[in-house]
């Protein structure tokens, strides 16, 4: 799929998760990434192409946020009926989001250290990989803290606890799982398109 494409899908996606949300707000904090992120990929690319594999991953995840902000994590319809299906005691969009926010940015601090740094082939690029993912995901529950100190309870629906005192050790432990499983999956695949990447630039 052409990178255009793929920009695409996610305007048209965060536009249509803008519409009639449950809570504007919440919508915003969680979609800030990919309205910032999109339009920073678009100024960059003709310096910085990204692999298909990182440009999809990006869409994935921008839409999985686009799909959490409209409706709030907690009361994601799919996660309802996965909840109620598997007898669950919580809604489990919150715990899958959070996967991604483990999983997609994965492949992206790895081609970023791969393509800028000199740790590409190094056995330490898997473990710093994953360092930052877990580093980025403890910066999300701080600003999720942040905005409970703030809105109070207005913050309740970006939180999305669903009553779990516990909820930001499971966010950060599925951030964790989602890198390690991203790299293990698709660290072969990522490093052919970084190879074909480089030599498309080169020419």
């Amino acid at each position: 799929m052409p990178p255009a494409l793929f920009a695409g899908v996610v305007a048209v996606g965060l536009a249509v998760s803008a519409w009639d949300v449950q809570d504007r707000t919440t919508w915003f904090l969680e979609t800030v990434w990919a309205l910032v992120g999109l339009p920073l990929v678009v100024l960059v690319w003709r310096r910085f192409p990204l692999t298909g594999l990182l440009c999809g991953l990006l869409a994935v995840h921008a839409l999985v946020l686009a799909v959490g902000g409209h409706y709030t994590y907690a009361q994601v319809p799919a996660g309802d009926w996965v909840r109620d299906t598997f007898g669950l005691s919580r809604n489990p969009y919150d715990r899958f989001g959070h996967l991604m926010q483990g999983f997609v940015p994965a492949v992206l601090v790895r081609e970023l250290l791969s393509r800028t740094s000199p740790l590409r082939g190094s056995r330490w690029l898997a473990p710093l990989t994953v360092c930052a993912c877990l580093a980025f995901s403890a910066c999300f529950e701080l600003l999720e803290w942040a905005a409970a100190e703030i809105g109070g309870h207005g913050a309740d629906a970006f939180l999305a606890t669903q009553g779990d005192v516990w909820d930001t050790q499971w966010d950060m432990f599925c951030a964790l799982i989602g890198a390690v499983l991203s790299l293990l999956l698709l660290s072969r695949v990522h490093d052919r398109q970084l190879a074909a990447l480089e030599a498309r630039t080169a020419g």
